[in-house]
């Protein structure tokens, strides 16, 4: 469980209803079910138009990453380590069980390469292949979430004129005029939520959790190749460990460019 991604929607849904409340805003005005149809029904529809069915289709499959943690490549490595050790003793066929039983469809894949005698660097071209396209197929759910997020603050303003145009039309009744108005803006709010409470930020999740398994399938490949080259358990615990430095060094890169563009 992703813990981050709980505590930001709680933190950001619960700032936005908590400050209406400070205000006196009676949380009732905030509930308009009409509104709520308009901007997510017009947003994802946006959005279906914009991609194919197998795309969107497959963004919302992937909202699952942001509620999963992504596994430690630590344990990964340990377990690779061990693979390779298992292997140098009895044999690379020794490791025909994990091939077929692993959970993890690209490890098992990998092993299964390896058994299999498939040539180091076939094996690292097959992998490195399978890898790239599962990366496209995660960047075009990001660039879903992205393109709903910037078309759910026009729905939003689209729902606001809707309401305003029914406000007009009822004029005679000068009483209900602030309240009409002001149940027309909450589409408006509706569209800025979705738009920066949700999408975007599922957008830069996904993004995240793309960088993280990259990594970790750049680990599997070198692991299984290395353990198909004979390598030594131990230099092979150094190699993939230095994708570990690497990676946090690229983070902290990034940190600080930020720091110093600020």
């Amino acid at each position: 469980m992703d813990i981050a991604t709980l505590i930001g929607l709680t933190m950001g849904l619960g700032a936005i209803i908590g400050g209406a409340v400070l205000e006196g805003l009676h949380l009732t005005a905030l509930l308009q079910p009409t509104a709520a149809i308009i901007v997510l029904g017009g947003t994802f529809g946006a959005a279906f138009v914009s991609f194919s069915l197998d795309v969107a289709l497959g963004a919302f499959k992937d909202l699952k990453k942001l509620l999963t943690s992504s596994p430690k490549n630590d344990d990964l490595i340990t377990e690779i380590c061990g693979y390779a050790a298992k292997a140098r003793k009895n044999g690379i066929i020794a490791l025909e069980q994990e091939g077929q039983t692993h959970k993890d469809r690209f490890m098992k894949k990998a092993i299964s390469l390896s058994v299999d005698g498939v040539e180091p660097k076939d094996i690292r071209e097959l992998l490195e292949i399978d890898l790239g396209a599962e990366e496209e197929s995660a960047k075009m759910s990001a660039e879903f979430f992205e393109a709903a997020g910037g078309y759910a603050p026009t729905i939003g303003i689209i729902g606001a004129v809707l309401g305003l145009i029914h406000v007009m039309s009822n004029l005679e009744d000068t009483s209900k005029l602030g309240a009409g108005i002001a149940v027309a803006f909450v589409a408006t709010i509706y569209g800025l939520v979705t738009a920066n409470i949700i999408c975007l930020p599922a957008a830069t999740k996904i993004k995240n959790r793309i960088k993280d398994d990259t990594v970790r399938k750049e680990i599997i490949i070198a692991g299984v190749v290395a353990i198909q080259n004979g390598e030594n358990p131990r230099f092979i615990e150094e190699r993939l460990r230095s994708y570990l430095g690497s990676h946090a060094k690229r983070g902290g890169d990034v940190a600080e460019e930020g720091r110093s563009k600020g």
